[in-house]
Order: C-alpha cells, then sequence, then structure tokens
C-alpha cells in the first residue's frame, strides 16, 4: 500500500483560515436579513417599472443601495436585539447571541453598510432616493427597534412605516420626487404590514412573551389579534381595490383593480377564518398567503401599467 502523503502544518492552517472566512462571510450575510430584503427588493423594482421607464443600470444601483441600507438595518438590529434574541430559541443561533461574533462587530457592519448606501444612492442615483432609504433605516432602527418595539403592542403598525419606505426611494429614483402614487404605494405596504406580522406573532407568541416583547398577542390575547388582523385586511382589501375606483387620478387599471380585489378578498376569508378558528394552521396559512399576496399584487401594476 503506497504511503499517504503528509499535510504539511502550512495546508492545514490555510484550510482553517478558508473555512473561517466562510463562517465569517455568512454570519455577515445572516446579519443583513437577506429573506425580509428579497419582497423590499422586489417591490422596489415592481415599483421602479411602474414609475417610468428605468435604465438597467438605474435599477441595479438603486437596489443595492436599498439593499445595503436594509442590510444595515438589519445588522443593528442583531446588535441591538442580542439580548432577545439570545432568549428565543427561533434567533439564539444568530450570529451575536450564539457568540460566533462580537457584538460591536455586527454594530460596525451595519453602520458601514447604511453609509455605503446613502453614499452609492446620493452620487448615483438622486439625493431624494438616499435621504428617502436614510429615513427607512433611522425609523426601524431608532423608532421601531429602538424606541417601539420593547414599549407598546403597536409597535408593528407605527413602526411598519420604515418598511413601507422602498416604494418611495423606488419612485424618487425614477422621476425626482414622490407624488401620489408612491405615498399609495407607501400605504399598501404600510397596511399590509400589521396583519402580516400579526399572524407570526400568534405562532410565535410564548417566545415573545418569555423574552418580554409586548407583541399583541402577548398583551391583548390571541383573540383581539385575530380582530385586529380581519380589521386590518378590510382596511388594507377597501385601500388596494376600492380607492382606485373612487380616485381616478392615481390611474390605476382593471388588471391592478381586478387583481387587488381577488387578493384581497383571499386575504380576507383567511382572516376570517383566523378570526374563528384560534389554531396555529390558519395563522401559518394568513401569514404564508400574505407574502404571497403582496408580491403578486406588486407584480400586477406592472401588468396594469405595461398592457
Amino acid at each position: 500500500m503506497a504511503a499517504r502523503a503528509a499535510v504539511s502544518p502550512g495546508a492545514t492552517t490555510a484550510t482553517a483560515t478558508r473555512s473561517r472566512a466562510r463562517s465569517v462571510a455568512g454570519d455577515l450575510l445572516t446579519l443583513t436579513k437577506p429573506k425580509v430584503q428579497s419582497l423590499l427588493l422586489f417591490t422596489t423594482v415592481t415599483t421602479m417599472l411602474v414609475a417610468g421607464e428605468p435604465s438597467l443600470w438605474l435599477v441595479l444601483v438603486t437596489c443595492l443601495g436599498g439593499a445595503l441600507s436594509a442590510g444595515g438595518a438589519g445588522a443593528i438590529n442583531h446588535y441591538l436585539d442580542r439580548d432577545l434574541d439570545a432568549i428565543m430559541s427561533r434567533t439564539s443561533d444568530r450570529p451575536v447571541p450564539s457568540g460566533r461574533m462580537p457584538a460591536r462587530m455586527a454594530l460596525a457592519f451595519g453602520v458601514t453598510l447604511g453609509v455605503a448606501s446613502f453614499a452609492l444612492l446620493a452620487t448615483a442615483v438622486n439625493p431624494l432616493a438616499a435621504s428617502l432609504s436614510l429615513g427607512g433605516l433611522v425609523g426601524y432602527v431608532g423608532v421601531y427597534t429602538v424606541w417601539l418595539k420593547r414599549r407598546t403592542p403597536q409597535n408593528i403598525v407605527i413602526g411598519g412605516a420604515a418598511g413601507a419606505v422602498p416604494p418611495l426611494v423606488a419612485w424618487a429614483a425614477v422621476t425626482g420626487s414622490v407624488g401620489a402614487e408612491a405615498i399609495y404605494l407607501f400605504a399598501v405596504v404600510f397596511f399590509w404590514t400589521p396583519p402580516h406580522f400579526w399572524a407570526l406573532s400568534l405562532l410565535m407568541k410564548d417566545e415573545y412573551a418569555r423574552a418580554g416583547v409586548p407583541m399583541l398577542p402577548v398583551v391583548r390575547g390571541e383573540a383581539e389579534t385575530r380582530w385586529h388582523i380581519l380589521l386590518y385586511t378590510v382596511v388594507l382589501v377597501a385601500w388596494t381595490a376600492v380607492l382606485p375606483l373612487l380616485v381616478p387620478a392615481l390611474d390605476l387599471g382593471a388588471v391592478y383593480v381586478t387583481a387587488a380585489a381577488v387578493l384581497g378578498g383571499g386575504f380576507a376569508v383567511l382572516a376570517e377564518r383566523l378570526r374563528r378558528r384560534a389554531d396555529r394552521t390558519s395563522a401559518l396559512r394568513t401569514y404564508l398567503f400574505s407574502l404571497a399576496y403582496l408580491a403578486l399584487l406588486f407584480a400586477a401594476l406592472v401588468a396594469d401599467a405595461r398592457l
């Protein structure tokens, strides 16, 4: 049998270094919350296509700036919520609470991404888009994470404005201004946020309670939360499917209004079913449908604008 070649200490060290680098890179990516970003970027792209005829370069650089901003907000959130994340099983393996990454590194990474986002958008897009994106970051970190999340069950309602900023950034990137259409789309995401996150909070109620986070199901109970989900869903359906018929100036056509009515009807049926049934399956179905709802609604916007 041939002698097995000896592995040099240098080769072993190099392999360990590469493995460590991959691990750190993976943790840095986790800090940016890529799953959350995907829907934000989708609303950005679709809004840009509705706002005008943006070049591929403008779409790419706006999305990159938005990703950096959202990633920075996510990383700073990891830093600020590290004590809560350590308590909740869903988040305890995140880079900071697990001990894989120093808290200050996460903070520095988040601030760096935020600064890079503002610089990129201000120079390659326009100052308005950059300012709106920065406002979203500050709103998510300062208003939602620091001020509201640990203080009031209405944290999602008020703090949801930060997550609704991408359509404003997208519209400003294409037109250089924020018109009524952009504000309308901002409100779509704003009204969508509470039923979306409250459905998730029903699934995570025990963990939020253990961590001391005053989410609506923890403070007001599951029954009232289900009523709130239905209420905001009805408001969302009215805003998306009825208001365009009453305000022709929004210039939203039959494709969008039909899609809004069909999707909204499905959302309302699930919300009403959740109100009547206190089970995890109904909450999960409502949560998952809410994700598809927003994506399909914004896709319908593009189809309506292009037909």
